[in-house]
Parts: structure tokens; sequence; C-alpha cells
């Protein structure tokens, strides 16, 4: 049966296994305590082939190496969903055709569908950010009944592309569910945390509590400085949009 590939016309490849543990891991590919990369599976029109990740043309679109050797470009959500053992079991409307369906795309761009992420998309550890209610009121000339006052529009904060200097507290001890473990994943929540260079005020944020952060000893309310990644990623049940990346040259500050 032919498949329909996109291949990338340039993509970065990953250096080593650690650059792709890493990236599989912001993709929610992998859970926070893998150490191996793992094959994944590509399934369409009732094909199940083994493929491997081997780089990325950008963040949001993974390249993929199938068994044959043909590359193809699909969006990391999407794969995600195909590694369930229930992905082929889906109605008339399979998820390859719903994601066609429910995502359609100008001929024009020659974009597959599968770069975009399934509607029933829901990452354990994270959701994508979920755009807010338009619930403000467009301006007028019109006074506020009822004593009720418009909110302005918070602007949304620019995220750093590389590791930055930050400072952050330790708020709560917490676990998540993981689907790809039997056991829950240790993450920590801070508060106060924000960007020393540009300074910038963050608020909430989560990390895993990896084996680097049990050594420090830490309990709620101590403050930490570091280097990392920050990026908008939501905590799983908890009201926490941003995700600390590997943190290094941690420092507990003295109370």
């Amino acid at each position: 049966m032919q498949l329909f590939l996109i291949e990338p016309a340039a993509y970065t490849a990953f250096n080593d296994e650690a650059a792709l543990i890493e990236q599989c891991k912001e993709w929610n590919l992998l859970s926070e305590k893998a150490t191996k990369a793992k094959t994944f599976f590509y399934k369409r029109n009732g094909l199940t082939l083994a493929c491997r990740l081997i780089g990325y043309v950008d963040k949001m679109t993974a390249v993929i190496e199938l068994e044959d050797k043909r590359l193809h470009c699909i969006h990391p959500s999407y794969l995600k969903e195909m590694q369930a053992s229930t992905y082929g079991q889906k109605s008339a409307v399979g998820a390859e055709d719903a994601a066609e369906s429910e995502r359609a795309v100008p001929a024009v761009t020659a974009t597959e569908t599968s770069l975009e992420p399934p509607a029933k998309e829901t990452p354990e550890l994270e959701a994508p950010e979920a755009k807010k209610p338009q619930t403000e009121e467009p301006e007028s000339a019109e006074q506020p009944t009822k004593g009720k006052t418009k909110k302005a529009k918070t602007p949304k904060l620019q995220l750093p592309e590389e590791k930055v200097k930050m400072t952050a507290t330790v708020k709560q001890f917490t676990t998540v569910p993981n689907n790809f473990s039997d056991n829950d994943d240790e993450v920590i929540i801070y508060e106060a945390v924000s960007i020393a260079e540009p300074a910038t005020e963050i608020g909430e944020a989560w990390s895993s509590n990896s084996a680097t952060m049990k050594k420090l000893e830490l309990e709620i309310g101590d403050t930490i400085t570091f280097e990392a990644k920050i990026i908008a990623k939501k905590l799983t049940r908890h009201p926490v949009p941003y995700k600390i990346n590997n943190p290094s040259k941690i420092q507990k500050q003295e109370s």
C-alpha cells in the first residue's frame, strides 16, 4: 500500500542520543526519567511501521526515518498518539482520517495534515496552551454597568530560547500520572519565578524532581538560583503554565 510521505527539504539532525532524548522529553515522547531512546511506530492506512526520530525541521515538526530509509515530517503529538495500542481500533473515521478532515489545509500549501496535532491529543504531563476566552467587551463610549470594570488583556510572555539565569522558590512537591510508566512522575512546583536578564517575572513554573534536585534536599520555602531553559508547558491537573528544563549550576540561598 502506497504511503503519502512528506520528505523534508532540509532538517536539523540530532548530534547524539543525549540530544535526541532531551528533545523527546520536551515533546513528551519520553518520560522525564528516561535514559535511553526507543523505537517508535508510524501507523497509517492499516500499516504499522517501525521508525526512529532522526531530527526536526522546527520545534513543531519532527523528522522520522521509516524501515525503508524514507524520511517523513510529522507533528510530535500526532506521533505520540500513534504509540497507543488502541490507535488502530478507532471508528470508521480513523485517527489519520480525523487528522486530515479536522485540520484540512489548502492544497497549495503542500503540507500534510499530520503536521498538525490531533484534535483529541491529550499529553500526560502537559497540554497545549489553551487560548484565553475572549471575555473582554470591545472598547466603546458606554459606561460599565453594575459597578463592573473592564480588565485589560495580559500580554503574553516572550520566553527566551536559550538557557538563562533564574530564581525560584519551592512551593509544592507533587506527582503527576505518566502514561509511559507504571510509576507517577515526581515534580516540583515553584512560585516567584523570575529571569535575571532581561528582568522578567514569570510567576509559577514546574520541573521534574530529578536525582540532581533531590541531592539538594529542598524543602517548601527554599529559594534557589540556577541556569535553565523555560518553555510554555502546562502541568497536568495543575494551573502551572511554564516548565523549567534541565536546570544546572543550582545554588540554594541561605535563609
